[in-house]
């Protein structure tokens, strides 16, 4: 495997794998590759994975679904996106999500590039292939993280549960393309 700054193609076990939380995390472009335009990854995450409600200050993030299904909260809405559906992330908007049916498998993009040594820092080399043995984040250490990367953490991690009914007030849920496990 190569990363050449004049091009190159990687096979589904390039990369650079890290776990990450409990998640596999495969960086197929960063920083250094992009010219700081965008990070690229494959990722995968069990059944019930949720990362803490947190804001990008520094970049979008945007996730497109190969497998599983994943419930999102992002600002005061709420989507469920299954295999081939899109999700955008706009920076300075809180947002998390939890894998409602899984394992999820994704691609991810973050603008600009950077969220690969985010990762890096919290995680470690994958010894394998697949997820990590689940494990309690280091909550303290990944405040710390997030705030040299422009991440703040803001909340407990998205939970599984029913829409609520809503007043004219409030807005309603929304609901992309499920799909049957």
């Amino acid at each position: 495997m190569s990363f050449d700054p004049l091009g190159y193609v990687l096979t589904p076990n390039d990369g650079h794998h890290v776990w990450f939380l409990d998640t596999r995390m495969s960086v197929k472009a960063g920083s250094e590759q992009t010219a700081g335009a965008f990070t690229f990854l494959e990722w995968a995450a069990p059944a019930g994975f949720a990362p803490p409600r947190h804001v990008h200050h520094q970049e979008h993030e945007a996730f497109y679904l190969l497998d599983g299904e994943i419930t999102v909260e992002c600002g005061d809405r709420r989507w469920t996106a299954g295999p081939g559906d899109f999700v955008f992330l706009p920076r300075a908007i809180a947002h998390s999500f939890v894998v409602s049916h899984g394992p999820v498998r994704g691609l991810q993009i973050t603008s600009p590039a950077g969220f690969e040594r985010f990762i890096d820092e919290l995680g470690r080399p994958a010894q394998h292939l697949g997820l990590p043995e689940p494990s309690q984040p280091n909550v303290p250490r990944l405040i710390a993280a997030g705030q040299r990367y422009g991440t703040d953490i803001v909340g407990p991690p998205a939970a599984l549960h029913a829409p609520q009914p809503h007043t004219p007030d409030e807005p309603a849920d929304h609901h992309i393309a499920t799909t049957t496990p």
